[in-house]
């Protein structure tokens, strides 16, 4: 059987990135640059083929998903799973103001324990365990097929450190840049990274920092 490949996409850039603001779960559409963005990873993408496309349910995502496809409604299989991760009452605000009006919270969230409660959300083990599930069930579901899946900075992340084997709790020396795309492959039990961070197709005033 041949590998399985999956083509993984970041959201386009939202007004809540520019800003630094925790978006979480909320549903924070993509703004003019986020919109181009889009166009961009569509025309990059539109003429490869995949046997299953994927996105978060989350407007940022599945808008950047669009371009891709002719028929969104049809090609596209929006799943919640896919979703950035919870992060209960610091969704809304940024990093400073999370820092003085929710400390408990703010610091659970930087400790990158996986373990640790956050309060109205989801632990990082948690987090992780929904998109690590989710990718092995894609596995199983699409043995030696390629699959385009459109998701979030967070789910971005957990991917990589399982298929690196990386820990959860060690600080993150790779990039997840907006409308990145990023391409993993699965063989006789062995992943590797084919690309990470792969931004080429976006114009120089369209290429964001990974924020």
């Amino acid at each position: 059987m041949s590998a399985t490949t999956l083509v993984l996409v970041r959201h386009g850039e939202t007004a809540w990135n520019v800003e630094g603001r925790i978006q979480g779960h909320l549903d924070i559409p993509l703004n003019e640059i986020g919109f181009a963005q889009a166009a961009s990873v569509g025309r990059r993408l539109g003429a490869e083929a995949f046997d299953a496309i994927y996105s978060s349910d989350l407007i940022r995502a599945y808008r950047t998903a669009s371009p891709i496809v002719a028929n969104p409604a049809n090609d596209i299989i929006c799943d919640q799973r896919l979703r950035e991760r919870h992060l209960g009452v610091l969704q809304g605000l940024t990093g400073d103001e999370a820092f003085k009006s929710q400390p408990d919270a703010w610091k659970a969230f930087k400790s990158r324990d996986a373990d640790r409660a956050l309060a109205g959300g989801e632990s990082l083990g948690e987090f992780s365990s929904r998109i690590v599930g989710f990718v092995e069930e894609i596995l199983e579901r699409h043995a030696g097929n390629r699959v385009l899946i459109v998701t979030h900075g967070g789910a971005l992340d957990a991917v990589y450190r399982h298929a690196t084997r990386m820990s959860l709790s060690a600080t993150r020396d790779f990039s997840i840049y907006n409308a990145s795309v990023n391409v993993i492959s699965h063989d006789r039990g062995r992943w590797n990274i084919e690309s990470w961070g792969d931004i080429s197709h976006l114009p120089q005033e369209l290429a964001m920092d990974d924020t």
